[in-house]
């Protein structure tokens, strides 16, 4: 499974990177999911990953990602002068989900594979900054 994950991070497929990662938390909450937090937290990973998926298709189209430029405007919501988007903030704080679940009590194949997840956001985040660099371009 961490092999299958880190080939998606290899890739420059962004669709194909959010795609599989809503596979997984699908079925982490489907079959995984043990008490009223997990499931809250999966069920909002599910809704941030929604936002990404909404925002790809405004990124590409430059006259609609504009209108996301102009309404994030100002320097705190900027990020190497790109507009910090839902996209970024649902890419990062899946990160950061990722990252509490590696400090859980996980064997070593196990946090091989959220590594591996966590490199697919890494990988994702870049692979969006560069669409909107071009969008914005």
């Amino acid at each position: 499974m961490e092999r299958l994950v880190r080939n998606v991070a290899c890739g420059d497929d962004l669709v194909q990177m959010i795609a599989s990662e809503r596979i997984i938390v699908e079925r982490d909450l489907e079959y995984h999911a043990n008490s009223r937090a997990m499931v809250s937290s999966l069920t909002t990973a599910l809704n941030e990953i929604g936002a990404i998926e909404q925002h790809l298709g405004m990124v590409d189209d430059p006259v609609q990602y504009k209108v996301v430029n102009r309404a994030y405007s100002l320097p705190k919501n900027r990020r190497a002068g790109l507009p910090f988007d839902e996209a970024r903030q649902a890419l990062a704080s899946h990160q950061a989900r990722l990252g509490n679940m590696d400090k859980s009590r996980l064997d070593d194949e196990e946090k091989g594979i959220i590594d591996a997840r966590r490199a697919v956001m890494l990988a994702a985040g870049q692979l969006y900054a560069a669409r909107q660099t071009a969008s914005l371009s």
